[in-house]
């Protein structure tokens, strides 16, 4: 098996041409390249806005709510991205989003007198629009490359994107908050646009067109999943993916920032390697799991018992810190732990939502998950800002405790796997 060329799916009475493998190498890295330097930014601008608009006198809640929309459109755009994709091509919604994801920087680099907060709204809502259109796009993208039926080369260039995708992530927070120190919130921009601006035309220009596009267009209602397991499974997703952001977003860098005294580069760095060991443990913690059962996956149980192992460690660092322990210590250690833990509750999950989905329409299944998955932060993101105005960094953790406890009740709805085959990969 190797790297293919990507077609536009119209049959051309042989199939799809194969060509060198150097050749859809090349393509490979060219999207993997671009969705790397969208990722840095992507983690960079969010640091930018937290950091920044707390230092210009933004509430915590009003801080959040300027990501309103960013994981507002999220959701949209993961119902509809892979629909959309089929219709005009993965190579032009992956370059439609590097382009929105420039001019939502460039939009930040007015005036403070400028910088409303429905203003900042609308800028991060093109930017939330832009971050599912390309990682849909670069996940997508790659499938097309992968030549031959068995899903043992998906798995292993797809691993290789995904894999790297956390750590670039990390990355971007590191920059941002280190570009805010050093050049200040407009000039951190204009790099970072200039920079994305540039990528976008060398993927223009080096990736061939009409990557994905589909001679027979899909029906827009096929986008919502029939299948009961992968609703409980995206319904759990919800409440997981909240319970990380309803403290991580907002509470815990604006804690660090303002009562502990951290500067923009320590917080900034901190949540980088903190994201950056969260995507390291996540893409192990699925060939830790099948050796432990044997070569077979996981099922409901493991989503069931991961789950309220979680629970323990945001409840736990809330009672250590209503005790009185060091702060810095606390939230060092059981950050770490927390995020062990959860790359291993994301890890199942994502595993799950393979097994559960037939190969056919296996894509339609992962952007319902993954609509579920972005709704979560949503909702975290929102409480994070708000709770942590009203209850404090200790309200945002028990708020966490609930929502862990709340992803590991509605996994006793999940079956169990029998027979699970990983024909492909996804995003975990």
């Amino acid at each position: 098996m190797g790297l293919r060329e990507p077609h536009d799916g119209f049959d051309q009475k042989g199939g799809a041409e194969f060509v060198t493998m150097e050749r859809g190498l090349r393509n490979y890295l060219v999207v993997t390249g671009g969705y790397w330097a969208f990722t840095l930014t992507d983690g960079a601008i969010r640091m930018l806005v937290v950091l920044y608009f707390h230092q210009l006198g933004y509430s915590p809640f009003e801080v959040a709510m300027l990501f309103l929309f960013y994981e507002f459109f999220g959701i949209v755009t993961n119902l509809v991205g892979g629909w959309l994709g089929a219709r005009i091509g993965l190579n032009l919604t992956m370059n439609i989003g590097m382009a929105m994801q420039v001019v939502a920087l460039a939009m930040l680099t007015v005036p403070d007198a400028w910088l409303s907060v429905a203003y900042v709204m609308a800028a991060q809502a093109l930017s939330g629009i832009a971050k599912d259109l390309n990682k849909m796009s670069a996940k997508a993208s790659v499938k097309t490359m992968v030549s031959g039926e068995g899903g043992s080369a998906l798995f292993k260039w797809v691993a290789i994107l995904t894999g790297s995708k956390n750590a670039l992530k990390g990355g971007g927070f590191f920059v941002g908050a280190a570009l805010l120190e050093w050049l200040g919130f407009r000039s951190a921009l204009a790099v970072l646009a200039g920079s994305l601006f540039i990528v976008m035309l060398i993927t223009v220009v080096m990736l061939p067109s009409g990557i994905g596009k589909m001679k027979s267009k899909p029906k827009f209602t096929q986008v919502f999943s029939k299948i009961p397991a992968i609703n409980w499974l995206s319904a759990a997703r919800f409440f997981l993916f909240g319970s990380r952001d309803v403290w991580f977003v907002v509470g815990l860098p604006v804690f660090l920032y303002d009562v502990l005294g951290w500067t923009p580069t320590q917080v900034g760095t901190f949540l980088a390697l903190w994201v950056i060991g969260y995507g390291v443990v996540q893409a192990s913690a699925p060939k830790l799991l099948r050796r432990s059962r044997h070569g077979h996956g996981p099922g409901g149980g493991a989503a069931r018992l991961w789950a309220f192992v979680l629970a323990l460690f945001p409840a736990g660092i809330a009672l250590a810190l209503h005790q009185g322990w060091s702060a810095d210590q606390v939230l060092i250690v059981g950050l770490i732990l927390f995020g062990v833990v959860f790359a291993i509750n994301s890890a199942v999950h994502s595993y799950l939502i393979l097994a559960y989905s037939d190969h056919d329409n296996v894509s339609m299944n992962v952007g319902f998950y993954y609509m579920a998955n972005a709704g979560g932060r949503l909702a975290g993101t929102v409480l994070s800002g708000l709770v942590y105005q009203t209850q404090g960094l200790e309200g945002c953790l028990w708020w966490s405790t609930a929502f862990v406890i709340a992803a590991g009740l509605l996994s006793y709805a999940l079956p169990a796997i029998k027979q699970a085959s990983v024909s492909g990969g996804e995003d975990v």
